[in-house]
């Protein structure tokens, strides 16, 4: 795996949290980080009862920002034997508590591509060097906001195992070059989501077969934004918007994750 260029390295301050019951597997560290002089925290799981370096997946947020959601999946990734990062691409402690405040965070890190690239580098970077990690095995993996992340790096040539996009934007103002996309990329997306809408995801598709990337792409009939959300339900009736878990969907788009994951870094990573 290499980085698509050479980000300047922030400022590291490491907090070793435990967390859970003694003897528990999973482990989790707070990662509080520096970048132009602006705070970021994240966190990093695995487990603990794997010796040595394996597989790291890079996980980041929807528009909510870096929340308890973000966290319990890179915990589940842990659980299959990776160490996962669930970044921040806001800054420590800012989260949206309505979808006004999620759209103004969002959106102003979409306007800056430099910085959206910087900030996501610059995690990616602390994730390759961690002591579980093994840096030539590296993937990432995006939830709605954060699917458009990982995508945008994909359309700018970063090279990594694989790229998973969970309900995330599909669409671009620069669509990708040809050959520009060198990660083999994942797309799942609900049918009936009005974020996505189809002919987003028929743009998407036409862009990446012209730019010749390996990429599949499961849309799910009847599915709303934000499947994979428990709270997703809940918080579309709160505030009047279209998100809505979906069990069946969740399921069977974690089956298909882990199984790609597989197969990229091809090694077992259990014990």
């Amino acid at each position: 795996m290499s980085l698509m260029r050479k980000a300047i390295v922030p400022t590291l301050a490491l907090i070793g949290l435990f967390c859970g019951q003694a003897g528990a597997e999973v482990r989790t560290e707070i990662v509080d980080y520096t970048i132009d002089s602006q705070p970021f925290r994240g966190m990093i799981a695995y487990d603990d009862a794997i010796e040595g370096p394996r597989p790291g997946v890079i996980v980041v947020h929807e528009w909510w920002g870096h929340n308890a959601y973000q966290r319990e999946r890179a915990k589940a990734l842990a659980e299959l034997g990776y160490t996962a990062f669930a970044i921040d691409m806001y800054g420590a402690d800012k989260l949206g508590e309505n979808p006004e405040q999620a759209g103004a965070l969002m959106g102003g890190v979409m306007a800056d591509p430099a910085a959206l690239e910087k900030r996501f580098t610059a995690a990616l970077e602390l994730l390759q060097v961690h002591p579980r990690v093994d840096g030539n095995k590296l993937a990432a993996l995006g939830y709605c906001f954060g699917g458009g992340v990982v995508l945008h790096m994909a359309r700018q040539g970063i090279e990594l195992d694989g790229i998973v996009s969970m309900h995330g934007t599909l669409s671009s103002p620069v669509p990708a070059a040809t050959d520009a996309v060198k990660s083999p990329l994942k797309i799942y997306t609900g049918g009936a989501d009005p974020f996505v809408p189809t002919e987003q995801v028929q743009g998407f598709v036409t862009e990446m077969l012209q730019a010749g990337a390996r990429f599949e792409l499961m849309a799910y009939p009847g599915v709303r934004h934000a499947f994979t959300n428990p709270a997703a339900t809940e918080a579309g009736q709160r505030f009047g918007i279209s998100l809505a878990y979906d069990a069946a969907a969740d399921r069977d788009s974690w089956s298909g994750l882990t199984a790609f994951l597989e197969e990229i870094f091809v090694d077992n990573t259990t014990p």
